[in-house]
């Protein structure tokens, strides 16, 4: 299941990438499009502008019988070129929306513990699903899942200073940012972060600091709610009772 999880979240980043790309293409063709046209689509939201491009209808389908009238020439190219952009736009659109429907429902099976932890969204849990891989068992203990997610402290003394740690550089910058993400969530709105903070931030720590203690405790809470494998074939192997 991880495996499936992780080729639907590469197909889907390459979507969503594609998708951009659709409309950054179509906001420059539509700055430079003639100014009525222009001043029409300018002022519209995202979704509104791409809805409105959808229902462009050119002058004519051949531009070829407008070479002998320029402006009209151009306004249907502009035209032609923004429809064709939105469908685009509109169908990588539709492909996210089912991919992200697929992977809520993947990812909820695999690791309803994982979701459960505050701050950890499918998203969050899909990296991090895929960064330990389909068997977590490889991963030693929770320390070496700090060290494969980069958030191993290592010394940073100089000489005038003692027990000052860094972070490790290493290890998979994807699930780090993920470890991010999570911490900088519970330092808004999860009461005990934030009374951890206030008390780190009352003994000296800077904010950095007190960051890279958060992602090595969460860390350590996200190697404990990942699904096991060994346990569930266990389970699924176990004889069944006998009847009385």
């Amino acid at each position: 299941m991880v495996e499936v999880i992780r080729t639907l979240r590469v197909t889907r980043s390459s979507a969503v990438k594609a998708r951009t790309n659709a409309f950054n293409t179509l906001w420059g063709f539509m700055i430079g499009a003639p100014s009525p046209l222009r001043d029409e689509l300018v002022v519209l939201s995202k979704k509104t502008l791409v809805n409105r491009c959808l229902r462009l209808r050119p002058e004519f389908e051949d531009l070829l019988a407008l070479a002998a009238a320029p402006d009209r020439l151009l306004m249907a190219g502009v035209k032609t070129a923004l429809r064709d952009l939105a469908r685009r736009w509109k169908q990588l659109d539709d492909e996210v929306k089912a991919l992200n429907k697929q992977l809520e429902a993947l990812v909820r099976a695999a690791a309803p513990e994982l979701i459960a932890l505050h701050g950890v969204g499918i998203e969050i849990a899909g990296q991090f699903l895929v960064t330990a891989g389909d068997n977590t068992d490889r991963i030693r203990n929770e320390a070496a899942f700090a060290k494969l997610c980069g958030v191993a402290p290592q010394p940073a003394s100089s000489g005038r200073t003692s027990g000052r740690h860094r972070l490790s550089r290493g290890g998979d910058r994807a699930a780090n940012s993920a470890l991010y993400i999570v911490t900088i969530v519970r330092m808004r709105h999860h009461q005990p972060t934030r009374d951890y903070v206030e008390r780190r931030t009352a003994e000296g720590l800077s904010k950095r600091e007190i960051i890279r203690c958060l992602k090595r405790y969460i860390a350590r809470e996200i190697y404990a709610n990942l699904p096991r494998p060994t346990q569930a074939a266990t389970t699924s192997l176990s004889p069944l009772p006998t009847a009385a």
